[in-house]
């Protein structure tokens, strides 16, 4: 992930890494979040982890036509409030393993921003069609 010509910039930059939360049902699924192993290999010591929320179980975006991808996910995502200070004013890269549409992307992004994040970076290990 580091290869890409823009990713050292957008790591030193960062004041946070923010992994994309699964839902509880997929995190016991899986057994461990991909996004957050991600994360921490690219720098342990910016990870906020918990900070960003999945409150809202759905459908993989895989298995979704992409017309329902974006309103499946719209209000998936918050920010703990015990924790949400911590983007005020802060440069985040949102880090997460597959992108197929952007709608999970977007939507944590917009969580992000509304919790006050000046800047908002995306970064996936790989892209689907």
């Amino acid at each position: 992930m580091r290869s890409a010509p823009w990713v050292e910039p957008a790591l030193e930059s960062a004041d946070l890494l923010v992994p994309l939360p699964l839902s509880k049902e997929r995190l016991q699924e899986r057994g461990y979040n991909q996004a957050h192993e991600l994360a921490c290999a690219l720098d342990a010591s910016k990870v906020a982890h918990g900070l960003l929320l999945r409150i809202l179980h759905t459908a993989p975006q895989s298995a979704l036509p992409r017309t329902q991808r974006l309103h499946s996910v719209q209000d998936a995502f918050a920010i703990d409030p015990l924790h949400a200070s911590r983007l005020k004013n802060k440069r985040v890269v949102l880090v997460d393993d597959v992108m197929t549409s952007g709608a999970s992307l977007h939507a944590a992004a917009h969580a992000l921003r509304h919790a006050g994040a000046a800047h908002i970076t995306a970064l996936v290990f790989a892209r689907t069609e």
